[in-house]
């Protein structure tokens, strides 16, 4: 019976990191300007920095879940789905880089210096909550064994 709260537990952190993600990634395209102070891209690095924290949270519970509780490891090795869902969230991570970069870099100095923000920026961030909303749907896919092969 404790692996099956251990798993509910992981499932139910996974989860939460999933919302925390997109309510971070969100945040940042609403707050994005082409013109912001310092302030404001510290805000974003912060937020950026709740953002990749989740990601991190949300690959420890995804791959408990994968080799250690709930399904044997074949169910989601042997998904091609899986693999595709696992793929784009590997795409949306390094989709993430150059905002962190900018944001990082950007953060020092006088707090109220307006720096222009690269349109690229708000490009990636948007491609990067496009490629999101289509993994749940290939999570409920995977998850009535569709792509099981």
């Amino acid at each position: 019976m404790d692996q099956f709260y251990l798993e509910i537990g992981i499932r139910y952190v996974h989860f939460l990191s999933i919302f925390f993600i997109i309510a971070s990634l969100s945040a940042e395209y609403i707050l994005l300007k082409k013109e912001m102070t310092r302030k404001e891209i510290r805000r974003l690095a912060t937020i950026d920095g709740i953002y990749g924290l989740n990601a991190l949270l949300l690959l420890a519970a995804g791959f408990s879940l994968w080799f250690w509780v709930g399904k044997p490891a074949e169910f989601y090795s042997k998904n091609w789905i899986f693999m595709t869902k696992l793929t784009l969230f590997i795409i949306v991570g390094i989709l993430s880089i150059y905002p962190t970069v900018f944001f990082l870099r950007q953060r020092k100095g006088d707090q109220n210096e307006t720096i222009q923000v690269p349109s690229k920026i708000k490009m990636v961030v948007r491609l990067e909550l496009l490629i999101l909303f289509s993994i749940p749907l290939l999570a409920s896919l995977m998850s009535r064994g569709i792509g099981f092969i």
